[in-house]
C-alpha cells in the first residue's frame, strides 16, 4: 500500500468509527424516548404497587439509558479530537499498527471489525493492549492471543 491510499484507507476506517458511536447515540436516544413512553402509557390499575413498581423500573431504565448515551457522547468528542490525517513511524493514539492477518487502530474501543475484509482491533489508547503498542515500530514482534505476532507496518 502506498503512503497515500493508507492515509486514505485510515480516513475511510475513522469516518467508520464516527459512524458506529453516532449509531450507538442514535440507538441509546430511541430507547431512552421509549422507555419514557412506556412510562407515561403506565396505566393504574386497582393494584397500585405493581403500577409503582412499573413506573419505577421504567425510570430505572430511562436513567440507565441516558448515562449511556453521555457516554457514548463522551466517546464522540473524544473521538473527534484524535489526528488521523497524518502517518506514524511507532504506534501511538491514531495510529494503524498492522500485522499479517490483522491490524490494531488505536482510537477508540470499539472491539474487533471487518472493514474493507480486513480484520480490525478497535482500541481505546487506554486500553492494556493498546498501551502494549505504544512505540512500536515496523519489524518489532508484540504477543496477541498467546501469539508472537510480526509488526508489517505502522501508519
Amino acid at each position: 500500500m502506498s503512503a497515500e491510499q493508507k492515509n486514505e484507507f485510515k480516513k475511510r476506517l475513522y469516518q467508520k468509527c464516527i459512524f458506529i458511536i453516532e449509531e450507538r447515540i442514535a440507538t441509546t436516544a430511541l430507547a431512552m424516548v421509549n422507555s419514557q413512553e412506556a412510562a407515561n402509557a403506565e396505566e393504574k390499575s386497582s393494584a397500585g404497587d405493581r403500577y409503582e413498581i412499573s413506573r419505577a423500573m421504567s425510570h430505572q431504565e430511562k436513567e440507565m439509558y441516558a448515562k449511556q448515551l453521555q457516554a457514548n457522547r463522551l466517546e464522540l468528542e473524544a473521538l473527534l479530537n484524535i489526528d488521523c490525517s497524518r502517518s506514524f513511524e511507532s504506534a501511538t493514539t491514531g495510529s494503524i499498527v498492522g500485522c499479517k492477518n490483522f491490524s490494531f487502530f488505536i482510537i477508540i474501543g470499539l472491539g474487533k471489525i471487518i472493514f474493507e475484509e480486513k480484520i480490525v482491533f478497535l482500541l481505546s489508547p487506554h486500553a492494556p493492549m493498546a498501551q502494549s503498542l505504544f512505540n512500536k515500530k515496523k519489524g518489532d514482534l508484540i504477543y496477541f492471543n498467546k501469539k508472537e505476532e510480526l509488526i508489517t507496518d505502522v501508519f
